[in-house]
């Protein structure tokens, strides 16, 4: 059985603003159900660990999804979700992949987050996929502090900055996800439309564009783990 390791976010609070943020409930559920579906055990991790905040909007009735339905009768998967394991107490060899979902929290937390970034170097130096979705690529952004060059040459996906200005929020963030991926060196490829799903892979990089791109950035993940061997963890 291959394990699965989400990151979620636990940062809450925006710029200029009383708003609040935080996961983005369907970037979480689609992703979980799919590894679920497959057959996978997944581990569910943040910063401060227990329970992550939710970007209320993500619960309103018009972004609602079958998987945000089916997690409210799940009281495995809620348990799981009140008590995420803190980030440092993981570690990157007892699993095979790992995936960060989005929501705007990942700009602040997980963007600056050492453990993450270490985790996520791990990671790919031991030949295991990353993936991430909409703003849940953000935690690449501490990775390539660690490591320079990382993005560079890398063609990945994420939430646009066209999508942020509709959306809204771009006042209420410190920077503009696409803007700064790229200037990391990485090229941010998006669909041809906003809010269309839209998935990158290169290499060992699973990246989403959007909420839409968060089930099929799982399945995308789920084909590369597939198509490569189970990794053997030894006591």
């Amino acid at each position: 059985m291959k394990n699965i390791l989400m990151v979620i976010t636990s940062h809450s609070a925006m710029e200029n603003t009383d708003s609040k943020t935080g996961v983005w409930l369907g970037e979480f559920t689609d992703p979980y159900y799919e590894f679920i579906d497959a057959g996978y055990q997944v581990t569910l991790s943040s910063p401060k660990g227990g329970r992550p905040p939710v970007d209320w909007m993500s619960e309103l009735t018009e972004n609602i999804t079958e998987s945000n339905r089916r997690f409210q009768d799940d009281e495995i998967a809620k348990a799981a979700f009140d008590h995420t394991t803190v980030l440092n107490q993981i570690n990157a060899a007892d699993y095979d992949a790992v995936f960060y979902p989005g929501g705007h929290g990942p700009i602040w937390d997980l963007a600056v987050d050492n453990n993450s970034g270490e985790l996520i170097l791990n990671f790919l130096d031991a030949g295991k996929p990353v993936a991430a979705v909409c703003h849940g690529p953000a935690a690449l952004i501490s990775a390539a502090r660690l490591r320079p060059g990382l993005l560079t040459g890398k063609t990945i996906s994420a939430f646009s900055d066209t999508e942020e200005t509709m959306v809204g929020r771009s006042g209420n963030v410190p920077y503009l996800l696409q803007s700064r991926l790229e200037e990391l060196g990485a090229t941010v490829k998006t669909a041809i439309a906003p809010f269309l799903s839209h998935v990158e892979q290169d290499g060992l990089l699973v990246t989403g564009q959007n909420p839409l791109s968060a089930g099929p950035a799982a399945k995308a993940l789920i084909t590369l783990l597939e198509a490569r061997p189970a990794v053997t963890v030894i006591d």
